[in-house]
């Protein structure tokens, strides 16, 4: 049985009739499907660290658990109990960075919520903007996890 032809190629495609990957496109941002995820982030914060802040149970770590060392998130329940009993300054020498992360988070999440109440939308310049979104999720990933590597190897050997 004869195959039917295949579609003609535009030029500079590789092998004729070989599908190509679509080119990513984001989903556009919806601030009251922002504030949902960031809610259930907090919640989860809060329900780990006063189950720490209050009987002193924690999620151990697996990597300082088999090397001793300290990963990215580290102190992250710490952080979260000395939050709760108002320790500022033990809540940011536990983790600098998750503790930056959470001042980001809040002012994100503070944001979102005017703009989910109807309020005025903040976005980055368009130029930014464009290309930010050009950027595939995985890249994104691969930059994290770099960084969390670097963090890791900077807090453990100096």
């Amino acid at each position: 049985m004869p195959s039917a032809p295949l579609p003609a190629q535009p030029l500079g495609v590789a092998g004729a009739g070989v599908a190509q990957p679509a080119a990513y496109r984001m989903r556009p941002f919806e601030a009251v499907r922002a504030v949902k995820s960031l809610g259930i982030f907090v919640g989860f914060g809060l329900a780990v660290s006063g189950l720490y802040a209050t009987t002193g149970i924690g999620f151990p770590c697996p990597l300082r658990a088999v090397t001793g060392w300290e990963c990215p998130l580290c102190g992250g329940t710490r952080l979260g109990s000395s939050l709760l009993h108002g320790h500022i300054r033990q809540a940011f020498d536990y983790n600098p960075v998750v503790f930056i992360g959470l001042i980001v988070m809040t002012i994100l999440g503070g944001i979102w919520i005017v703009e989910a109440l109807g309020g005025p939308k903040v976005r980055p310049p368009r130029r930014i903007a464009d290309r930010l979104v050009r950027v595939h999720p995985t890249v994104w990933a691969a930059i994290a996890v770099a960084a969390g590597l670097a963090y890791t190897l900077v807090r453990n050997l100096v």
